[in-house]
């Protein structure tokens, strides 16, 4: 299983600690856990930007390169786009992502 830290936008609030299998996107192992915060309309289709978050430091790294698609579609996140923006729907768990940290922006729309 692998380990993800997901903190809420406001600092105040706790933050998300979910188990997920490897293979499974990011924006899956969220909605499975039924978390708060990621919304995925379009179901990990890579047509909507509703699965935003934003990896946190040496994390970004760990990460494939987001492919054009991606990139494009981060042009309509809610929030503005940051460093380290990601849509959780291509982020792929792998047992290197075992402990990622992402922060949550503070609106899906």
């Amino acid at each position: 299983m692998i380990t993800i830290h997901l903190q809420p936008h406001d600092p105040t609030q706790a933050a998300h600690t979910l188990q997920a299998q490897p293979g499974q996107s990011l924006m899956q192992a969220a909605v499975d856990a039924n978390l708060p915060g990621i919304q995925a309309d379009c179901g990990g289709l890579l047509t909507c930007a509703t699965c935003h978050v934003v990896v946190q430091g040496d994390w970004q790294a760990k990460l494939p390169p987001m492919s054009s698609d991606e990139d494009g579609m981060l042009a309509f996140t809610a929030q503005t786009r940051e460093p380290g923006s990601r849509l959780s729907c291509q982020i792929v768990l792998s047992e290197e992502l075992d402990g990622l940290q992402v922060t949550l922006p503070a609106s899906q729309y």
